[in-house]
């Protein structure tokens, strides 16, 4: 493809919009264009990336026994309703009405959809187990859209649903889907690391996230320095900070004015300790029932596991009215210290000795607190946001705070949607069961951008070779010297044979122009040709991800491409 007749707006300036690297540069490098906030259009070489990384999970995904299929974007509200989500999911769904005043929603996942099928088309143990996957555009309405194609309000999805007779065979099928995703993001050139998450409102057991640790990451994710353990901040467990917290205090309880103090900063400042002295009583409404949460003063409520401990439907800070009933006192000066209501506290807080805490009176906190002795505590459990350097839960070691960008999601989504929706076989002895599930997504917009933002430099952009719109750019440095357009059209002729696809710089530019655009859309292998070089019979040749510029015979240029190409995919392969 001539570079004159293809499209490829590169810019020169960082455009103000684009926060992150990857964003600038899908920009910079003609990939794609804004149409309004969380819209955008891919252009050509966009579209040429986007298509290889498609191919790559539709290779993987049916050599894992996936059968591919497409859904409806546009589904029936009542499917929603049926399987109890349209309440989690409704804020960020696309609502309409058709003709016959249906009410309809864009599908933001298809779970239900799949699940539909599923209860009217397999009814028998004999038509187990299947796997159904599509790619497919999805829809979010984002109340923020930003950072390009990680936050925006139609993306593109690779799903995929497990159906299997028992919790066993579902495991076999997780397993399965787990090893293609490592597959997939080896070929596609990025370094994941999968951990532990939360199944938030899809549901489940259990689940994985496959993550690109990035600065630029909006996930926060821990990981140990000596085991493999690995968990996104809403499902990572720790046994703690290391360091003591309490210190050998056994006076009794001294109330301390703190006057309008009610941020723990301020009293932490006024009393001259530390926040991690300080108990952090959080009064919270779980069901309509009021609670009282503590974690020490340094962490945070994770409010994820808190559901999951106290088995929540309904989880949600408590309102001042409810706040000033239960401790006597307006938010801010709460405390755990003589409550009549259940007493959640972190496992951090276990044995603390010479704690602050809010004394449940107005602009009072009390001093010298030994939570065994002043608090009726109902259970210790973990509750807090694990913190870098804590220790971690499976072994000695340290944990370390990363971020990352979420591009696969894989989880265990057990019998709760096919009860719902109806998708039950008959076994071996003729009796109905529900069919347990598995659902395995992975963000294909998401994916290439996270490539870009793994794989770059200040000059623009690095393409692993399986991605690349193109793995060869050939560059004539003066179309109007007819020995360099000779010689690289017979090269361009010789690679197309051989199934090459190249992208061939025709344009009447300057060579300095011509190389900042090949640095920028990150071509892996550039040619160049020019005078000088077919004066001494040799062509210029370089990777992308090299500094280096090699000499090579024009005769042997052709075998000397085809060997950098073959060591560029090999270095991609799944071990």
């Amino acid at each position: 493809m001539h570079w004159s007749k293809q499209m490829i707006p590169t810019l020169r300036d960082v455009p103000q919009e684009a926060e992150i690297p990857s964003h600038q540069l899908m920009l910079r490098a003609g990939l794609i264009r804004k149409l309004s906030a969380g819209l955008y259009t891919f252009l050509p070489l966009g579209l040429k990336a986007l298509k290889n990384v498609e191919q790559i999970v539709r290779e993987e995904m049916d050599r894992a026994g996936a059968l591919e299929v497409l859904m409806p974007a546009l589904q029936t509200q009542d499917l929603w309703e049926r399987s109890g989500r349209f309440g989690v999911m409704e804020e960020v769904m696309f609502k309409m009405n058709d003709r016959q005043n249906r009410l309809m929603v864009l599908g933001p996942t298809h779970e239900e959809v799949i699940t539909e099928l599923v209860a009217r088309e397999i009814s028998s143990y004999r038509q187990l187990p299947k796997n159904f996957y599509q790619i497919q555009n999805k829809f979010r309405d984002e109340i923020r859209p930003r950072f390009g194609l990680m936050r925006v309000k139609e993306f593109i999805m690779k799903d995929a649903y497990s159906f299997d007779v028992d919790t066993k065979a579902a495991e076999v099928s997780y397993q399965a889907m787990y090893a293609a995703y490592e597959h997939i993001f080896k070929r596609c050139g990025l370094r994941t690391t999968a951990v532990e998450a939360d199944t938030g409102a899809m549901g489940g057991k259990a689940s994985h996230e496959f993550m690109v640790v990035a600065d630029a990451g909006e996930d926060g994710l821990v990981q140990c320095n000596q085991c493999t353990y690995a968990a996104n901040v809403e499902q990572a467990e720790s046994k703690g900070s290391p360091e003591p917290l309490s210190e050998n205090d056994n006076r009794p309880l001294e109330e301390v004015a703190t006057v309008n103090l009610r941020t723990i900063e301020e009293v932490a400042q006024f009393l001259k300790v530390p926040e991690s002295r300080l108990i952090k009583t959080l009064i919270y409404s779980v069901d309509d029932k009021p609670v009282a949460v503590l974690v020490p003063g340094n962490r945070d409520v994770n409010e994820v596991k808190l559901a999951r401990v106290l088995q929540a439907e309904n989880l949600q800070l408590a309102n001042d009215e409810t706040v000033k009933k239960v401790t006597g006192a307006s938010v801010g000066f709460a405390g755990g210290v003589g409550l009549s209501i259940p007493v959640y506290a972190d496992l951090n807080l276990e044995g603390y000795k010479g704690a602050v805490i809010g004394g449940n009176k107005r602009d009072t906190h009390l001093l010298h607190v030994d939570i065994a002795r002043d608090i009726q505590v109902t259970v210790y459990t973990d509750i807090s946001f694990s913190k870098d350097k804590d220790s971690c839960p499976r072994c000695e070691g340290v944990l370390h705070e990363k971020r990352g960008i979420e591009v696969g999601h894989v989880f265990k989504l057990g019998t709760a949607y096919s009860k719902k929706l109806g998708a039950m076989y008959l076994d071996t002895h003729g009796k109905q069961q529900p069919t347990v599930m598995g659902c395995y997504g992975i963000g294909i917009s998401r994916t290439l951008q996270a490539v870009i933002e793994q794989r770059h430099d200040k000059d623009g952009i690095q393409w692993p070779i399986s991605l690349a719109p193109y793995p060869i750019q050939v560059l004539v440095l003066n179309p109007q010297h007819a020995e360099s357009v000779e010689v690289a059209e017979r090269l361009i002729s010789d690679l197309t044979g051989i199934g090459v696809e190249v992208l061939y710089d025709d344009r009447d530019e300057r060579p300095g122009v011509k190389f900042k655009d090949a640095d920028l859309i990150g071509i892996p292998i550039r040619v160049s040709v020019g005078k000088r070089s077919c004066g001494k019979g040799v062509l210029e040749i370089k990777c992308r991800e090299e500094k280096d510029v090699h000499e090579i015979k024009t005769a042997n240029a052709l075998d000397y491409l085809k060997t950098m190409i073959e060591k560029l995919n090999q270095a991609l392969k799944p071990i």
